[in-house]
């Protein structure tokens, strides 16, 4: 089996089959998890939401893997309290509230937060200070987790590689052409430019926004695009997240050790996939938003840590607002072993895996062993949980070494963004990324020249003035030669 892309779809297929025995080969052309995967809002959740729109299944489906994840991946699953203040005549009562979050309880279970509730004024003021008091009503709260989105890919990956798998990232999939009862796939080292070939049984299409631009694709995506915010947690000291309601739309306010993340946005999007802007006009609303919600933050883009967007692929519907649109996924055969997964969200990842490598294996008439991703740790005891978790670990030489000889950390953006999230936390960021740098060209043998380009490459992709909080989309990535973590070879995988 050969998966094209390595974001959280791929790397949950991957996993899923290497565990099973199957010779399973993953390629990424950029880094792994660079493009949706590391632009969530950082949440493993049933989808509350979705309550209003009547897709019970939908709920229940992302609450039981949900739970298994706070099982699978407890390091990348930190129960979250959210308080969803209600207010008169905005369309979210709360007593409709209250029903859905004991709704919501029966869905997914009372975890180790406790169950849902409702409170009165005096107690929502007390548990959210300085929310805006206009209209109040009280509150309702329910629980959901807190994650860190890349680094469950990658941690995904390394099981997959442990098991078997073979993951390189860099490397892109330039065609796909039938040949009998295999695939004859033409890739791409992206860093030496060389050409390998590798004939596989199966090929899976995980690509998210770039799936109906791969070649034998039948997909068809709606892509909508979401914005993220990074502030300092003392411009607004929140113990919960809190979710504000602006008419049909709901925002996030979570709190993420030092720092709170905001958002999201959740708006059409046409324009180039390798970039998605946050624009102006993102940042402002989503700090209108929270400046309605919490009058006295008064917080300004000069309050930005820093900001994040991504796009999501959802399976395309012409019909309803972008927040309307289903994220259930869709597994379909497009042609005798070309396989299209598309849609879906970072929690059911691990099912859509499963459901992938299922039909694959039905399809070949192969004998595998069963599913067991559900009940087998992501990561081994003693493996790398000092280097992944929610918060960003440590700034240090060991943590840069683990991610460039473990996780294939090839560029400084790849450990500064995806594999630490240094980037989004720390404001130093120039300071930062000069020691990185340093230590990444120890291990990747990398020349003063190298280095420097390292660090202008860098110094672009997050706007070019220290203090200022760059506009990251997802980045183009320019190779620069330097060896992979493991070959991609011509022959079957």
């Amino acid at each position: 089996m050969l998966i094209i892309g390595g974001g959280i779809v791929g790397s949950g297929v991957a996993r899923d089959a290497a565990m099973r025995g199957l010779r399973t080969g993953l390629v990424e052309q950029h880094d792994f998890a660079s493009g949706t995967s590391s632009r969530s809002s950082r949440l493993l959740h049933g989808g509350i939401r979705y309550l209003a729109q009547g897709r019970v299944s939908l709920v229940w489906e992302a609450s039981k893997e949900k739970s298994l994840l706070r099982e699978i991946a407890p390091h990348l699953a930190d129960p979250l309290e959210f308080v969803f203040p209600t207010r008169k005549a905005n369309g979210w009562p709360r007593w409709k509230l209250g029903v859905g979050v004991k709704l919501y309880d029966l869905l997914c279970g009372v975890g180790k937060g406790g169950g849902s509730g409702s409170m009165g004024v005096a107690e929502t003021l007390r548990r959210v200070p300085g929310l805006n008091q206009t209209e109040l009503t009280g509150a309702v709260r329910y629980h959901d987790a807190l994650t860190n989105d890349s680094r469950l890919v990658l941690d995904t990956l390394n099981s997959a590689v442990r098991h078997g798998a073979i993951a390189c990232n860099y490397v892109k999939l330039l065609d796909a052409t039938a040949e009998g009862d295999l695939w004859r796939c033409e890739l791409e080292d992206l860093r030496t430019a060389t050409l390998h070939v590798v004939k596989a049984r199966s090929v899976v299409n995980a690509t998210g926004p770039w799936s109906d631009r791969m070649p034998n694709s039948e997909t068809s995506l709606r892509l909508t695009k979401g914005v993220h915010l990074v502030i300092d947690r003392s411009r607004l000291p929140v113990d919960d997240a809190v979710v504000l309601a602006e008419g049909s739309r709901i925002l996030f306010v979570i709190p993420w050790g030092e720092r709170v993340i905001l958002g999201t946005t959740d708006t059409d999007y046409h324009g180039p996939l390798d970039n998605p802007p946050c624009d102006d006009a993102d940042i402002a609303y989503i700090l209108q938003v929270v400046n309605d919600g919490f009058p006295a933050a008064k917080l300004t883009p000069k309050d930005l840590v820093s900001t994040w967007s991504g796009l999501r692929p959802l399976v395309a519907d012409k019909n309803g607002n972008p927040s309307d649109i289903s994220r259930r996924h869709k597994i379909a055969m497009s042609h005798a072993g070309w396989w299209d997964v598309t849609g879906g969200k970072l929690t059911t990842y691990r099912l859509m895996g499963e459901e992938t490598v299922d039909a694959i294996v039905k399809f070949l008439g192969m004998k595998a062993g069963p599913c067991r991703t559900a009940s087998t740790p992501i990561v081994e005891s003693g493996h790398a949980e000092a280097f992944s978790g929610i918060l960003p670990p440590p700034v240090s030489a060991a943590a840069v070494a683990h991610y460039c000889r473990v996780e294939s950390a090839r560029h400084l953006d790849d450990v500064m963004i995806r594999r630490s999230s240094w980037r989004h936390y720390h404001h130093n960021q120039m300071e930062l990324a000069a020691n990185v740098a340093r230590w990444m060209a120890a291990e990747l043998k990398w020349t003063d020249a190298e280095t420097e380009t390292e660090l202008q490459r860098y110094r672009r992709l997050i706007g070019g003035v220290e203090g200022a909080a760059p506009r990251i989309g997802v980045a183009p990535v320019n190779g620069n030669g330097h060896a992979a973590a493991g070959a991609v070879r011509s022959g079957a995988i």
